[in-house]
């Protein structure tokens, strides 16, 4: 066996010295190989070359398997790389990737609907989630993985023991952290590539203005109605889609609000708040707790198809998910003509 790696180093390096194409190296080598296997499948067993030459021609399959194996990996990573790095028609963002980036998102480079250039929006796009508690802890955990490359986490709450059963992003070791501290660390760890910026603070109408403003969309998965009405006017205001998710006991809803595409805003669906009995907090009435990563993950995919322009998201629809049940529905939801919110700017 040492014979052949001998001769396999000289044709290889004595080739280079010599000025030999890298082609014509590997196909020497490839001869090597092919008259190696012949020697292994010729000769007896016993014969001094077939000895010389390593004496089973396993080894030198498996030598070839791992070999394979190696020059594949490199040539998918270097096709990813050109399909991530390929100029749009119409370029707007210039991300790059790194080789571990590139592997970590090979699944999205090669669906037809993302590709390089859905991956290099993530990668450039600033999402704002309102709320690090059921809705936002899944929306935040897939938002990272995916690679959305500004996360922006406003919450003014701490972690509880109370929320582990259902709010999966914070872990034990995190109780009386600020959920939004603990949050952009576990984002972190999962993904050193995006930009987490944590906002220990209640959302109130002296900050939404300039906050929203920095971010290209807004996903609300916050649990009272005056941070809901005030998020969705200044979405409407300054034109920015809102993904919107809501949950109660065993059921849930999703919508996205964006008058700016013809979609109602919240709202003309909901112009004013329930009474209090009628819509209690989970910490009143219950939850379930895989409800909020259902909804959550599937805010969350709605952000990824509007940040890659993939499917059709659920502009002027409402998804309600009954988990007891197992149902989900698909209602149809239009623009109220005298909204006060958005029926100004709406052509």
């Amino acid at each position: 066996m040492m014979l052949v790696i001998i001769l396999a180093a000289l044709i290889w390096f004595g080739g280079r010295f010599l000025g030999a194409p890298r082609g014509v190296r590997a196909g020497m080598l490839g001869l090597l190989f092919v008259a190696v296997l012949g020697v292994q499948f010729s000769f007896p067993e016993a014969h001094p070359l077939r000895v010389a030459t390593g004496g089973s021609a396993a080894l030198w399959l498996l030598l070839a398997g791992f070999a394979g194996l190696f020059l594949g990996y490199r040539q998918l990573l270097s096709a990813l790389r050109r399909k991530a790095e390929a100029p749009d028609p119409e370029p707007v963002q210039k991300g790059t990737f790194s080789d571990t980036e590139l592997n970590r998102y090979a699944r999205h480079i090669v669906l037809r609907e993302i590709g390089g250039a859905g991956q290099r929006a993530l990668k450039e796009a600033r999402v704002l989630v309102i709320g690090a508690g059921g809705l936002g802890a899944p929306a935040l955990q897939y938002l990272a993985a995916a690679g959305v490359g500004t996360i922006g986490i406003i919450d003014d709450d701490v972690v509880e023991n109370a929320n582990l059963q259902r709010q999966v992003i914070h872990k034990d070791r995190a109780i009386g952290t600020p959920k939004v501290f603990s949050a952009q660390a576990e984002m972190q760890a999962q993904n050193p590539f995006i930009t987490v910026r944590p906002y220990h603070r209640r959302l109130t109408p002296e900050i939404a203005d300039d906050l929203i403003a920095d971010f290209d969309m807004v996903l609300d998965g916050t649990d009272n109605f005056d941070t809901r009405y005030l998020v969705n006017r200044t979405c409407v205001a300054m034109g920015k889609p809102l993904i919107s998710g809501a949950l109660s006991q065993w059921e849930g809803q999703l919508s996205i609000f964006d008058p700016r595409h013809d979609a109602p805003c919240y709202a003309c669906i909901f112009p004013t708040a329930p009474a209090p009995h009628l819509a209690p907090s989970c910490a009143e009435a219950g939850v379930i707790g895989p409800l909020p990563g259902v909804i959550g993950a599937m805010m969350a995919m709605e952000a990824l198809k509007l940040i890659a322009g993939a499917g059709t998201p659920l502009r002027g629809q409402m998804i309600i998910y009954d988990a007891l049940y197992g149902e989900s529905r698909t209602i149809t939801v239009a623009p109220r003509k005298d909204c006060p919110v958005c029926a100004k700017g709406r052509t």
